[in-house]
């Protein structure tokens, strides 16, 4: 019997699954264990000697962005603690679209620094090479945040966007 079935929700955790079961990395989504089974990761850590390089994927390519966000934010910190309290628009044209990917996660690298701001919702919009995004989130609080790993910077390195299969891959210099 698949362990998922009985499953109760106020239990912490799931029973263990054994071969051919879904899939127990749903921790990106989700902090209550029952749903783990129920939805796909938000993305997946590349194996990369130095830095972290992440592939994200969607129904369409906004998703995809949105969950390269998510990424970023999730490598720095537990993304599913921060608090969608504050709500900030941006806009961001670019030439084509790797440089878009890249703009949108350094503008928010950028925004991440200065305004000390975490996020945790993204909802993009991608009209040609133009984004415009809504993000939600909150001030970083050393108490309740608790940091993983300092991001410098978005690289070209390994970068990819596919429009064909709504997937983006990028390398995050840390």
């Amino acid at each position: 019997m698949a362990p998922w079935v009985n499953f109760q929700p106020w239990q912490q955790t799931p029973a263990p699954l054994g071969a051919g079961s879904f899939p127990t990395s749903c921790k990106h989504l989700f902090t209550f264990p029952c749903l783990q089974y129920l939805m796909p990761e938000r993305y997946e850590i590349i194996d990369h000697t130095a830095d972290i390089a992440i592939r994200t994927s969607g129904s369409n390519l906004n998703q995809a962005f949105e969950n390269a966000a998510y990424a970023l934010f999730d490598t720095m910190c537990d993304a599913s603690t921060v608090r969608p309290l504050k709500v900030k628009k941006v806009e961001i044209e670019s030439e084509d679209m790797e440089q878009l990917l890249v703009d949108w996660l350094s503008r928010l690298l950028f925004i991440c620094d200065v305004d000390d701001m975490l996020y945790s919702e993204f909802e993009v919009t991608i009209t040609g090479t133009t984004l415009k995004a809504t993000m939600k989130g909150e001030k970083l609080d050393a108490d309740r945040h608790q940091l993983k790993t300092d991001i410098k910077a978005i690289t070209y390195h390994m970068l990819e966007v596919n429009t064909d299969t709504n997937t983006v891959q990028v390398l995050f210099d840390i």
